[in-house]
């Protein structure tokens, strides 16, 4: 077969295997495709990808701009453009981002371990509830990850212009992802040095590219750099608004919330939803000898140089994402995930005879996690949680505009949002809304000093608890959580009602996550249309910051 041809073919199983990829993927999330919009999606993206459409501007107006890039907006802009603005079509777009990552993936593993680590690992990827619940989602960690898997492939195909050109566009899509081209070039000027100091049965390096070729690494920053430079020029902030910079810099040093915030992320990475089951599966069968194919060769293993180059960007991701970033978010390790599944289901592979059947009880414990909530804290996010909170959401918004149509709604972000932006799928006309931070006790205290301002509490689960916790004996985790991770405790809706002077006219609850209308007293009495005018909130309350 000349380079021509086999270049053809393999375009052509790429091809092939997108598109398997995609249509699997389209089918098992059919069922969210019209959900509303969730969360981060209502707060932010989706409104700066919708200036984008209607005004062609990068920096969003009609939201405080936290100058994160604007590739993802660019890439949902577009379908819009060309299609509807719909939860529909930004989730089928956002589905051929999640089935290009998935294809980088099978690339990057059947090329450092085969076809059958690269399918078993494809499989669990694709399972994984973090990966799954995320690959609909209008978030911009999806992208990022593709471009950062695709270009950790190139890199270790040696293909130095592919893979500047990946790890380029990864920052486009979200800033963090700078974290991977410049930890290989950190490993690429300390690798040798170690070499030369220590006398190794295997080689530590890749490769030994050219001083030049290491440099290149660093041209990945370029895009990123011009962008907030652009960001400046538009609005006089580098890196996004005041408020943005203080809770992902300012508010994360210290040196006590670092640590802390250093051991979610391994548990993110290691741990989280069941990914316990692959990773110590893997350290167990590590004591095993590797077993031989049927032609009697050993199985082989992922090349230690590619092991320690995985280990290098997953490492640059823990310490950097706990040391910057004001929310510990499992979304934001979606790129190096799929590389510690990768390098358990070829250590399984190598040393297990019944690895298949074990890679089989993985995704059934991926898929069991994706439905049934963890004895844990999740952000609701990760798995199918954030569908019961998109439905509850969708049931509060039309009760209200059905009974309260003119009432003044008092809620908080982004049940503001979602109250009075129609294009997010909640309301069809916006409602009055009057706005307060969250639901914890001493918000509900200053809003029981003001009931003359609304009419009716919208209230909901903004801090998810499981419905059976545990370790629940630790005195000390929820004032370091209250201190460093911005947590409280929402107020249960009849207490708020008494405080309020109202009553609880509906409540929803599905696994613990739940949304409840109060209507104050004084409004059974009155029509609904004789309501005073508008106010606003008295207190300077705003969204929190999107990471």
């Amino acid at each position: 077969m000349t380079k021509d041809g086999s270049d053809e073919r393999g375009l052509r199983d790429s091809l092939f295997a997108y598109a398997l990829i995609f249509t699997c993927l389209f089918i098992t999330h059919a069922p969210l495709l019209r959900l509303p919009y969730f969360w981060d999606e209502a707060g932010y993206f989706i409104p700066a990808a919708r200036d984008l459409l209607l005004t062609g501007s990068l920096v969003p107006h009609t939201t405080l701009s936290n100058a994160h890039p604007p590739l993802v907006m660019v890439w949902l802009a577009f379908w819009w453009k060309f299609s509807a603005l719909t939860p529909a079509v930004t989730r089928t777009s956002m589905l051929l981002v999640a089935a290009f990552a998935l294809l980088g993936l099978w690339r990057l593993s059947r090329y450092v371990a085969g076809e059958h680590v690269a399918l078993a690992t494809v499989l669990c990827t694709a399972f994984y509830p973090v990966f799954f619940a995320q690959s609909s989602l209008a978030h911009l960690d999806m992208m990022a990850s593709a471009f950062t898997l695709w270009g950790l492939a190139m890199y270790v195909e040696r293909r130095p212009v592919a893979t500047v050109v990946f790890f380029s566009l990864a920052p486009l899509a979200k800033e963090t992802a700078v974290i991977s081209p410049l930890a290989l070039f950190a490993w690429e000027l300390v690798c040798p040095w170690l070499t030369t100091r220590r006398s190794l049965p295997e080689p530590l390096c890749l490769y030994r590219g050219s001083r030049w070729q290491t440099i290149s690494l660093l041209l990945c920053l370029l895009p990123l750099a011009l962008w907030f430079l652009y960001h400046h020029h538009r609005t006089g902030f580098y890196l996004g608004n005041p408020e943005y910079l203080r809770y992902n810099l300012q508010a994360t040093a210290n040196p006590l919330r670092v640590v802390l915030a250093m051991l979610l992320r391994l548990w993110q990475v290691l741990g989280y939803l069941n990914l316990f089951l692959l990773t110590l599966a893997a350290l167990v069968v590590m004591r095993r000898p590797p077993l031989r194919e049927a032609d009697g060769t050993v199985r082989p293993r992922i090349a230690i140089t590619v092991q320690l180059v995985f280990a290098v960007v997953i490492l640059g991701y823990v310490v950097a994402l706990s040391i910057a970033g004001g929310a510990v978010l499992a979304r934001y390790m979606l790129p190096v995930v799929p590389l510690v599944i990768l390098i358990c289901v070829s250590t399984l592979r190598r040393r297990a005879r019944q690895w298949a059947w074990w890679i089989a009880l993985t995704c059934a414990a991926f898929l069991a996690q994706l439905v049934i909530p963890p004895p844990y804290r999740i952000a609701p996010e990760d798995t199918l949680l954030y569908r019961d909170y998109v439905v509850l959401h969708k049931m509060a918004a039309d009760e209200l505009a059905k009974r309260y149509p003119d009432a003044r709604v008092l809620t908080a972000w982004p049940a503001s949002d979602e109250l009075t932006r129609p294009f997010l799928g909640y309301v069809k006309q916006p409602l009055t809304v009057v706005r307060l931070e969250n639901f914890s006790p001493l918000e509900m205290e200053h809003a029981a000093q003001a009931t003359d301002q609304f009419d009716v509490a919208l209230l909901f689960t903004t801090k998810w608890k499981p419905p059976h916790p545990i370790l629940q004996g630790l005195p000390f985790g929820k004032a370091l959580q209250e201190r460093f991770f911005d947590y409280h405790e929402d107020m249960d809706p009849r207490r708020a009602a008494e405080l309020l002077g109202g009553r609880v006219v509906r409540h929803f609850n599905r696994n613990n996550e739940w949304v409840a209308i109060i209507a104050v007293e004084r409004i059974q009495n009155a029509a609904v249309h004789d309501l005073s005018p508008p106010m606003t909130w008295p207190r300077n309350a705003h969204a929190p910051p999107v990471d």
